[in-house]
């Protein structure tokens, strides 16, 4: 399914997302809307920038009965999205049948994929506050596991666990990494992170950037930046 960047769009207006894509002239990043913006202006703006020809990951990390994520997931693969999300602590059950529900008549869907564990959560949070007392590199290789078993395409991780992920769960098996940062001093409230080139040693498909590209004094040159170091 190739490698790429995606540039996280986590704006709240159309304003400064269409402004922020007219940045890149002659360019089409991949990009992805995530809560902030689709709750803000719901599917037109899925549609809008699609229009405009960019890919799109749809981040909206879907988490609830089954049913209800697979009617949830008809309407969203109406959309024509390039990839789209869940959480694996749903069970393999939700996953299932977030799958039948994105499946178009004629067996075209987006990419799915799976959150295992959110790159803000470190081990002492997970087991504090989520009681789960494994090791996070075990949780996140199992939730991966069981993406796989369900049908879905790969999962998002940490960078840090992409090699083990391929390990588990095959080469072909897709692995979208946030927690991308050029400084590793400035991780804000991510905790498990890496840069461009860790990740690309490390064997991520894609990896996602958002601040260091979307916060930079200049966006395009933090994007190439970003290209070149992950795909070069």
């Amino acid at each position: 399914m190739g490698k790429d960047v995606i540039v996280a769009c986590d704006f709240s207006s159309r304003e400064e997302v269409i402004s922020f894509l007219g940045k890149f002239p002659g360019k089409k990043p991949f990009v992805k809307i995530g809560m902030e913006l689709y709750y803000a202006l719901g599917p037109q703006i899925v549609r809008e920038i699609k229009e405009r020809g960019h890919r799109i990951f749809l981040d909206l990390k879907l988490h609830d009965i089954p049913n209800t994520v697979k009617k949830s997931m008809r309407v969203l693969s109406e959309l024509d999205v390039d990839m789209t999300n869940l959480h694996a602590a749903g069970t393999r059950a939700m996953m299932e049948a977030a799958l039948e529900g994105l499946t178009r008549p004629d067996g075209s869907r987006p990419i799915l994929i799976a959150v295992t564990q959110l790159t803000s959560t470190d081990q002492t949070r997970m087991q504090s506050e989520l009681l789960i007392d494994r090791p996070i590199d075990e949780v996140v290789l199992h939730y991966a596991e069981n993406a796989r078993l369900a049908g879905l395409d790969g999962v998002v991780c940490s960078p840090l666990e992409a090699e083990k992920v391929h390990g588990r769960c095959g080469a072909d098996f897709v692995t979208v990494t946030p927690g991308i940062r050029f400084d590793l001093g400035s991780a804000g409230d991510q905790k498990r992170i890496m840069t461009p080139a860790q990740a690309k040693a490390a064997g991520a498909d894609y990896i996602v950037v958002g601040r260091p590209i979307t916060a930079a004094a200049d966006p395009v040159q933090a994007y190439e930046r970003c290209l070149a170091e992950f795909l070069d």
